[in-house]
């Protein structure tokens, strides 16, 4: 390997694209396509990226085999920054396999990284930790060591894990100064204002107040009876009965929490539950049929009595109840959710991470783009989706002159 080569992939190594591009950007050999392909892609040009990384894989000859799986690891990482979750995992798998076996131990551990990471993002934590578990950080260098940490935080802030997690970020943050790469500091300094940002809201006698993410962890182990209108459940001392595919019943069960220690009226459960604005005796029993059902589903934690005006819930081993609900509650949340992260989703995507169908997701958008909350570009396949930018704020790059001190 020569020496341009040589100091184009440490000056990628160090978070300097465009320094490597200086030494590459005239080459056409198979070692320069794949580090440009890199500089491109860490400059954010992620289609560039992905055309070079193909032709740099496609040059290198049948005997190097190393080089070929290296670029299909990259091409694997464009893929999960740019929310292409239908890349075939197969061919990660296969390249890891191949890193492993001429002892690129670095390179395979940033696969299996590149995988748990996409594990994460569609929701499959046991899969995602058990092959973590299997990755040892000590023997990786800092930048990898950054994005294990990462990984690590991802799943203990979805277990609501706290304690993990902060420990996790604490590593990722003496890693990232270690690699002295200010983007691996500004992405760990993001994933840290989660534990510090508002992750639910608790609703109690009335009362409405933000709960931290700790705080959401320190509700559910105590003795309250909590419901979750985070995943539809309801929880008491480590026992969940879940109502995430019973919507009716899981709606009564909120509306009796959020008014306890009284009653609801059946108008009002009836309106909230049914949208019966002028009920009638066929929804009359149709609510005393749910509230039966919502009876035994609870009846291990609590039980639903009847009152002259309507129905109370009545825990059975604690005298407190509280609602635990998202910090924003809208129509298609869980969209938004996904692409408040800034990046841009296809639709595809978005319906493979919700485990919905795609049209499901497809209408979702159009109605949260006709109301001005997303924003989409491209055509056909290449159609993407995100949030809107902030108004107001002009891009360094847009400013007339040096910032002031510059």
């Amino acid at each position: 390997m020569d020496s341009l080569i040589t100091a184009a992939a440490r000056a990628l190594a160090a978070g300097d694209p465009l320094g490597a591009l200086k030494r590459v950007a005239l080459r056409d050999d198979a070692p320069a396509l794949a580090l440009r392909g890199i500089a491109m892609a860490q400059l954010g040009d992620l289609d560039r990226a992905k055309a070079l990384l193909k032709s740099a894989a496609r040059a290198f000859g049948p005997r190097e085999a190393m080089a070929r799986a290296r670029c299909v690891v990259a091409e694997a990482e464009i893929a999960l920054v740019s929310r292409d979750l239908t890349w075939p995992a197969k061919a990660l798998d296969a390249a890891r396999a191949t890193l492993e076996a001429h002892g690129d131990h670095i390179n395979a551990a940033h696969a299996s990284n590149l995988e748990v990471r996409r594990l994460l993002l569609i929701g499959r934590l046991d899969e995602a930790q058990r092959i973590l578990a299997g990755l040892d950080p000590t023997s990786l260098p800092p930048a990898s060591r950054v994005a294990h940490e990462l990984v690590a935080a991802g799943i203990a802030i979805r277990r609501l894990q706290t304690k993990e997690a902060r420990a996790a970020l604490v590593r990722a943050e003496h890693a990232a100064r270690e690699a002295a790469i200010p983007a691996l500091s500004a992405e760990v300094e993001r994933a840290s204002l989660l534990l510090i940002t508002p992750a639910a809201r608790l609703i109690s006698r009335g009362e409405e107040r933000p709960l931290l993410l700790d705080e959401v962890e320190t509700l559910l182990a105590s003795e309250a009876l909590v419901v979750d209108a985070c995943r539809r459940v309801v929880w008491n001392a480590g026992v969940a009965v879940s109502l995430a595919t019973r919507p009716v019943l899981f709606a009564l069960a909120r509306a009796l929490s959020e008014a306890w220690p009284g009653d609801v009226s059946r108008g009002t459960l009836l309106a909230r539950t049914f949208r019966a604005k002028h009920a009638d005796e066929s929804h009359r029993a149709r609510l005393r049929v749910e509230i039966g059902r919502l009876r035994a589903e609870l009846r291990a934690l609590a039980d639903v009595r009847a009152t002259k005006r309507g129905f109370a819930l009545a825990p059975r081993h604690t005298r407190e109840i509280v609602v635990l609900v998202p910090p924003i509650e809208e129509q298609h949340a869980a969209v938004l959710a996904f692409l408040a992260d800034g990046e841009s989703w296809s639709s595809s995507a978005l319906a493979i991470a919700l485990g919905a169908s795609p049209r499901t997701v497809q209408r979702a958008l159009e109605q949260l783009a006709a109301a001005g909350k997303v924003q989409s570009y491209g055509r056909g396949r290449a159609r993407r989706w995100m949030t809107p930018p902030v108004p107001g704020f002009p891009t360094i790059l847009l400013l007339p002159g040096p910032l002031p001190g510059n």
